[in-house]
């Protein structure tokens, strides 16, 4: 909501806003971009009355500020709604969407169209560090979205991608996952079919098939598919092949139906990565890019805020902030940070904190998903409202990934942790903290706590 108010803004609109709770970073944006924040919901916050309200999702029907718009007879609508309306509708649509890695493919396809002076929009739900805020108006003909499958608002239950006019998707991948609305992952898997049958005769739809449940919801396309994988073996129109981790970054070569396109350098790690840039090139050069243009944008690519991110290094300990939570992306980060940091001990603190990872779902996912770390750290269930009987299980989480080979130990205060690391650091120690959340400012306390 923050970035979609700054994108309103720089289109031109006068913009205002109401929050409980705004903080940096956010309210320090908010404060750059001119965007007033008023705090608390109250219907006075209406006056004088706005030409369009736009309620984000974590609103219900029953807050004071909603009620009084509907009361007064204003015009409403979802942040989708309006994002699809009033940007997406005239421009050539890209939309990103998956559980995992939509955030770094949506930024690598915005910055390769960028760097190659093709001005895209953009409005992704993460901060890519080439643009410094995850919006940017454009002038060009694309505009490329991060498309989220939760959902839109109180009063329109549906998936927000389904609101953003694709003309060209690209599917990374298809997991269960938002638990809080999703009874099972096939509920998912249905929203995906209509996202599919949005895209038109014309367009183009890029199938991850690395992802088992990915190629089948392209059966009912109108629009061209085409397949893509960073993975060996793997029966795919666009390949990545021949991968080889370097000091800066992966190099990898392009191929598309067995014809070699050329050998590119990405500043990411980890296959998953490879694969995020394989649906990058492929977007690009169906475009009309060319091998030069693709080749720039990869090269020059800075990643995402708190993906892989190095927060420090003092005394020759690292310190990553991640964004994992989900066990695959857990599993796919820790091999990435392998790769990038093959000597010395990988320590992953991980804090379950989302409406899916605070859950049992993936009680067992989860027991195999640290298997290269050396050693692993459970945090508290960030949301302790879920019942006792349907939370994850941290204590024997920590006994499971034990009993694996990797020692594990369940921790549930940020100051204990913290404590612990600091007192068993060794120079040459990679410590990733997996977090979705704030996690009670543990990156400042960590950070303190090795200066001393």
């Amino acid at each position: 909501m923050g970035s979609f108010a700054g994108l309103l803004k720089a289109a031109g609109h006068s913009v205002r806003g109401s929050d409980d709770n705004v903080y940096p970073p956010m309210s320090d944006k908010l404060a750059e971009w001119g965007i007033e924040v008023l705090r608390g919901y109250r219907p006075e916050n209406l006056d004088p009355a706005p030409d369009l309200v736009v309620v984000g999702n974590v609103i219900r029907k029953t807050n004071p500020e909603a009620q009084a718009v509907v009361e007064r007879g204003l015009r409403y609508t979802s942040f989708p709604k309006a994002l699809g309306d009033l940007f997406l509708a005239d421009r050539h649509s890209i939309v990103v969407a998956g559980t995992h890695g939509k955030t770094t493919t949506t930024s690598l396809i915005a910055w390769v169209l960028t760097s190659a002076g093709r001005d895209p929009g953009l409005l992704v739900g993460g901060v890519p560090e080439n643009f410094h805020e995850g919006f940017r108006l454009g002038n060009g003909p694309y505009f490329v979205v991060e498309g989220d499958e939760y959902d839109t608002a109180y009063f329109d239950k549906v998936p927000k991608f389904l609101h953003y006019h694709p003309r060209t998707a690209v599917l990374t991948s298809l997991e269960f996952d938002h638990a809080d609305i999703y009874p099972n992952v096939e509920a998912i898997e249905r929203e995906f079919d209509k996202l599919v049958a949005l895209v038109p005769n014309d367009g183009l739809i890029l199938a991850c098939v690395s992802q088992p449940r990915v190629l089948p919801r392209t059966k009912g396309a109108r629009a061209r598919v085409e397949t893509y994988s960073a993975r060996p073996g793997a029966d795919a129109l666009w390949c990545a092949k021949d991968l080889e981790v370097t000091p800066q970054g992966t190099r990898f070569s392009l191929t598309r139906g067995g014809e070699g396109l050329g050998r590119y350098d990405l500043p990411l790690y980890g296959v998953y990565n490879v694969e995020n840039a394989v649906a990058a090139a492929a977007t690009a050069l169906s475009l009309g890019l060319s091998s030069a243009e693709l080749a720039q944008g990869l090269a020059t690519f800075k990643g995402v805020a708190r993906r892989q991110s190095v927060r420090t290094e003092i005394g020759g300990v690292r310190v990553i902030d991640d964004f994992a939570h989900h066990p695959t992306a857990v599993q796919e980060t820790l091999a990435g940070l392998r790769a990038r940091f093959p000597q010395g001990r990988l320590i992953a603190v991980f804090e379950p904190r989302s409406a899916t990872s605070s859950r049992a779902y993936f009680q067992e996912d989860y027991a195999r998903a640290f298997g290269v770390a050396s050693e692993v750290i459970i945090a508290g269930v960030g949301r302790p409202e879920i019942p006792a009987a349907e939370r994850l299980d941290i204590e024997r989480l920590a006994k499971d990934i034990s009993a694996s080979g990797v020692p594990a130990s369940n921790i549930a205060g940020v100051e204990d942790i913290v404590a612990k690391l600091s007192a068993s650091r060794r120079s040459g120690d990679t410590i990733v903290i997996m977090s979705n959340g704030g996690f009670g400012g543990i990156f400042e306390k960590l950070e303190r706590a090795l200066g001393a």
